[in-house]
């Protein structure tokens, strides 16, 4: 069955310049592309995305690490790749949390690193499975920036807000 499941490459990975690499390593995986977006997650905003891991004594430098204080670099890429077992499979191309425990031809054995406080600075998050994936993509994209019908979607007026437009 035909899953989607969200990547995010992380701050150290893009100040690294390994992006073009974690992208041609899940390119691999014969998944199709159907969301992307870079941007600037606020405090707020990742402590949502990471609600499962507060009240950890690592929740604090989880979210500075994801919102760039530990690399002077604020900005994240979010992908949502659709494909039969895609969970799994970019889970698989991600490797273990843990740096030192991922495979070798893994992205985060490559690239990532325990730092001297013991944090997992293991470049991308992986949705951990089909309830998660669904919980984040909804958090991370709205239904029109998604090319393919993968939730069900209704339509809503929403009140008048302020918001930045191109001049």
């Amino acid at each position: 069955m035909k899953e989607s499941a969200l990547v995010i490459i992380k701050p150290d990975g893009i100040v690294k310049d390994v992006v073009g690499n974690i992208l041609i390593k899940f390119s691999q995986a014969k998944l199709e592309i159907i969301g992307m977006r870079v941007l600037k997650p606020t405090r707020k905003f990742s402590e949502e995305h990471y609600k499962n891991i507060k009240g950890q004594p690592f929740f604090e430098d989880v979210i500075s690490y994801f919102i760039g204080k530990f690399h002077r670099q604020n900005k994240i890429i979010a992908i949502i790749y659709y494909g039969k077992g895609s969970i799994a499979k970019c889970r698989k191309i991600a490797g273990a949390t843990n740096p030192e425990k991922a495979k070798a031809e893994t992205i985060r054995s490559a690239y990532g690193r325990i730092t001297t406080k013991g944090l997992y600075e293991n470049v991308i998050h992986v949705s951990s499975d089909k309830i998660e994936a669904e919980r984040e993509i909804k958090l991370w994209f709205n239904p029109d920036e998604v090319t393919k019908k993968i939730f069900p979607i209704k339509t809503k007026v929403v009140k008048l807000q302020k918001m930045r437009v191109w001049k």
